[in-house]
């Protein structure tokens, strides 16, 4: 069941500092099945228990994508203290063990990446258009845009 669209137009407060966290693998090869395959369905578990542990954890939200090769997940976190925390702990570090026993940074048949940013507040801004809860809106609660939010430079306090 998809999420309701919300009619019109909407944008997030950027009242707090937030951390977006972009997480993926890359398929290199893809008959190696045995080697990337692993990697992928270890995904869906760590999901699960941020979704069941939100509050606890510091996770917000997140979105994914899936390519042809290359999948992200952009995620949403309180602060780089709880999101580092996660990765020592939980279900993240049991995958990350397991990740670097099969294959390790020696196998070239599966890569995996990530990037932090560190956003403060004010320094986002997002506008939605007929748009279920995404991204931003999703994890920080989209709000109706109004007069002193109608722009870009007005959302982000340049004009």
């Amino acid at each position: 069941m998809s999420a309701s669209i919300l009619k019109g137009r909407y944008t997030v407060n950027n009242d707090q500092d937030i951390v977006v966290f972009l997480i993926g693998m890359r398929i290199n090869k893809w008959w190696a099945l045995h080697k990337w395959l692993p990697v992928f369905l270890a995904m869906p578990g760590m999901v699960q228990e941020l979704y069941t542990h939100k509050a606890k954890l510091g996770f917000m939200s997140m979105e994914s994508y899936f390519g042809l090769r290359t999948t992200i997940m952009v995620q949403y976190w309180n602060s780089t203290e709880e999101l580092l925390a996660y990765s020592k702990a939980n279900k993240h570090m049991e995958a990350w063990k397991k990740f670097n026993q099969r294959v390790g940074s020696s196998s070239q048949a599966v890569a995996v990446y990530h990037e932090t940013y560190q956003l403060k507040a004010g320094s986002y801004e997002s506008i939605y258009v007929n748009m279920p809860p995404y991204g931003l809106g999703k994890a920080l609660s989209a709000v109706p845009v109004t007069k002193e939010s109608h722009t870009a430079s007005k959302r982000l306090n340049k004009g």
